[in-house]
């Protein structure tokens, strides 16, 4: 069973958006920023670094979502 391809579009814009997002993150360079004094800092680094981690969490579950269902294998038959 596919997705709709409005949603498969959504998935789409969604995914660059999120890579465009990392893309800053990762062009902030957080561990240069943590090497100057506090007072210089435009942003915390550990804050970067959780929003890089935060993104790409967000990254692989739209890709997920893209992939779409996997198909189920024996040990995965709904019970527990």
């Amino acid at each position: 069973m596919s997705a709709p391809s409005g949603e498969n579009d959504f998935l789409h814009e969604l995914r660059i958006e999120v890579e465009a997002e990392v893309i800053e993150v990762e062009w902030s360079r957080p561990e240069e920023a943590a090497g100057l004094p506090v007072a210089d800092w435009l942003f915390d680094p550990s804050d970067a670094e959780r929003e890089e981690i935060a993104l790409r969490g967000l990254l692989d579950a739209v890709e997920a979502l893209e992939d779409g269902p996997r198909p189920r294998g024996p040990a995965d038959d709904g019970r527990r």
